[in-house]
């Protein structure tokens, strides 16, 4: 049984749940225990605060973990990246009181950055040659520079809501960070083939949601430029319709292209078309 390690809570905790849930895996409970497993496939899930599943990973308690990119980072466990789950996407980044002059980040020269991403902030600010100083804290990092515990912070930033609520403004982004699935360097020959097994249904549910699928109808005359514009998986399905002179045309249109796609179709007279999501698609 492959064991997987996910946050008790957090904001990674709901999206990890509805992730296995598409991907066929059902959960016998929630997090209210420490463990559950799976009813109709060989996983074992663990709930666990953020800051430990790396090294439970390490250590071969969990063999694969969903966790941000930004703990794996801070905590630098030699375990590997395995896939990159597209969801709890954010920010590391300084901020800084709205009404300090910032231009570059030798303003920072000299002040002290409260956080709890020390090594990743040190190794940060070693690459820009600033020997601010670090103050490493948990909790409520947000308020270290209005009661004077800090004159900075590093913190994660999705909205910025939090930052302006407490009269900060951000002004470098050390990385950019998402949900990751890792995995122990040392897995047994069988939880890889169960592992691979989880990798194909994760990727059919994210490929999914990357590509729409749409059908269309157009004038027979346009079909070759239509074909160019909507080359599919490999090219588009083209059906002849009662209507003479008139086709159907199926395929798949990615989402960062979908607009793009679309204004062309209507260029080349395309008429009806119809997108539905894709629940799962494997290639």
């Amino acid at each position: 049984m492959l064991k997987i390690a996910i946050q008790k809570s957090g904001r990674l905790y709901e999206d990890s749940i509805k992730l296995l849930k598409e991907c066929g895996i059902q959960l016998n409970n929630g997090n209210k225990q420490l463990k559950t497993v799976a009813e109709n496939f060989p996983l074992e899930v663990y709930f666990l605060r953020d800051d430990d599943i790396p090294q439970y990973v390490f250590d071969g308690v969990a063999d694969i973990g969903i966790v941000g990119e930004n703990v794996l980072l801070e905590k630098a466990k030699d375990i590997d990246l395995v896939y990159r789950l597209g969801f709890g996407k954010c920010k590391l980044s300084i901020a800084v009181p709205k009404a300090m002059q910032y231009k570059s980040i030798d303003d920072l020269k000299g002040l002290k950055i409260a956080t709890t991403y020390s090594n990743i902030l040190q190794k940060y600010l070693k690459e820009k040659n600033s020997d601010a100083e670090i103050h490493e804290i948990s909790g409520s990092v947000e308020i270290a520079p209005g009661i004077g515990l800090a004159d900075a912070i590093c913190d994660l930033v999705s909205s910025g809501s939090t930052l302006f609520t407490n009269g900060l403004k951000e002004v470098e982004v050390i990385l950019k960070s998402e949900a990751v699935l890792t995995a122990n360097k040392n897995l047994t020959e069988e939880n890889k083939n169960i592992l691979e097994k989880l990798l194909l249904r994760i990727n059919a549910v994210k490929t999914a949601k990357n590509n729409k699928y749409i059908i269309l109808n157009a004038p027979n005359h346009q079909l070759q430029n239509i074909e160019n514009v909507l080359p599919g998986m490999k090219s588009p399905t083209v059906t002849p319709l009662a209507t003479e002179g008139w086709s159907s045309v199926q395929s798949v249109v990615n989402e960062n292209d979908f607009w793009e796609v679309i204004e062309k179709l209507k260029q080349f007279e395309a008429e009806g078309i119809l997108v539905i999501p894709i629940e799962k698609m494997i290639v």
